[in-house]
């Protein structure tokens, strides 16, 4: 079994160690890293490669529900606190738990056990998602279903906080599966398919027009973000025909 990589996020040094301790002391976990701010540990978070992070609510510039509101879906969040009044907020945010300081380790187990239990259901729908041997086809899980989509059918893929939506050609509503952007995204072949949103994968072949850093799909727009912007105006200006050129 692959440990749950985890972070702590506290300004609070005798706080931090204590649940970094915590980590080390419990087998299927694995301290990724210690920091004292979210402004440390963002580029670590947003990398996608923690699975869990332990974050302090109380800190200076930025608070832990704040910092949550960023943090990506395949991240899920332990918060840790002095106070309970956060409580509410917090599992608003889809906390998977909320602890309350000082944290003993039998307290600190039954998150870490509730979190183990998340990743294995994660781990279990994510192997619903495959790809024929040709390569055309998708099989998804959507509501206790199994469901085929043609590659060449999908028109663009949203991502939400913990599911994917597929939208289509050919039907009317998207298929909601419960999956991560990036292990959907590692079933589509490139360059057809391609990231221009963290929210938003589309079908290149499937584009007619795109207006003022906009996607057009009908009647629905798929935004490009500044991370992405290079990267895509590189792939459509190699394919765009420029009347200068042409005899």
């Amino acid at each position: 079994m692959n440990k749950l990589r985890c972070c702590v996020i506290d300004d609070e040094p005798l706080a931090s160690g204590l649940i970094a301790s915590y980590i080390l002391k419990t087998p299927f976990l694995e301290l990724a890293g210690e920091y004292s701010s979210p402004n440390d540990a963002t580029s670590a978070i947003l990398s996608g490669d923690i699975d869990i992070v332990f974050l302090d609510i109380n800190m200076p510039q930025i608070s832990g529900v704040e910092f949550a509101r960023i943090i990506p879906p395949s991240t899920r969040v332990v918060f840790t606190t002095a106070y309970d009044s956060y409580a509410v907020e917090g599992f608003r945010l889809n906390a998977l738990d909320y602890l309350l300081k000082p944290v003993s380790y039998p307290e600190f187990l039954e998150a870490a056990n509730r979190a183990l239990k998340w990743k294995e259901s994660v781990d279990v729908r994510q192997t619903a998602v495959s790809a024929t041997v040709d390569d055309r086809f998708i099989i998804v899980k959507s509501e206790y279903k199994l469901i085929q989509i043609a590659i060449d059918d999908i028109l663009y893929i949203e991502g939400l906080k913990d599911y994917v939506r597929i939208y289509t050609a050919s039907r009317e509503r998207p298929v909601m599966t419960l999956l991560s952007m990036k292990s959907i995204e590692s079933k589509l072949p490139e360059p057809q398919f391609m990231r221009v949103h963290r929210s938003f994968i589309v079908n290149t072949s499937r584009i007619t027009t795109i207006e003022r850093n906009r996607i057009v799909f009908g009647e629905s727009y798929v935004p490009i973000s500044d991370s992405y912007r290079q990267m895509f105006n590189d792939f459509i200006t190699a394919r765009t025909l420029d009347p200068r050129n042409s005899d």
